[in-house]
């Protein structure tokens, strides 16, 4: 009876830590789209584009900018190294984040933790291009 009840709490509890991983495969098998929000998104090309040092400078400074309060979502990137004709992975740094609205992004960009990482980390880059996008109208 003992090696029953064994089997029994082996199998419920094998059961219930599989539980998490199914329900997160249910919710994650169908995209979620992203409204209400400003995307703001950043190019960097940097004027050492083979230096790991200068790229690793600017990620650090990159990292500095998610203490900025009105920032939602965030996302450092590098090339992924994917090739077709319509893109463009010549840059060296992809910076993006999601923010409340317009005016939550006008301050990011007054914001004091913002302008110290322009002012510390510019003379890492020599081209920066930045796109910025709102909900496309239904």
């Amino acid at each position: 009876m003992e090696n029953s009840s064994r089997r029994n709490f082996v199998k419920t509890a094998a059961a219930a830590a599989m539980l998490p991983l199914a329900s997160t495969a249910t919710i994650d098998s169908k995209p979620k789209g992203m409204k209400n929000i400003f995307v703001h998104q950043v190019y960097f090309w940097l004027k050492n584009p083979n230096s790991t040092a200068d790229r690793d400078k600017l990620v650090e400074g990159l990292k500095t900018l998610t203490k900025i309060k009105h920032i939602k979502t965030w996302h450092i990137g590098i090339p992924a190294g994917t090739s077709r004709d319509v893109i463009d992975g010549s840059f060296s740094i992809s910076w993006l984040n999601t923010l409340k609205s317009r005016a939550a992004q006008d301050a990011y960009q007054i914001d004091p933790i913002h302008l110290a990482f322009v002012e510390n980390y510019k003379h890492l880059w020599e081209k920066v291009v930045v796109y910025d996008s709102v909900d496309a109208p239904q």
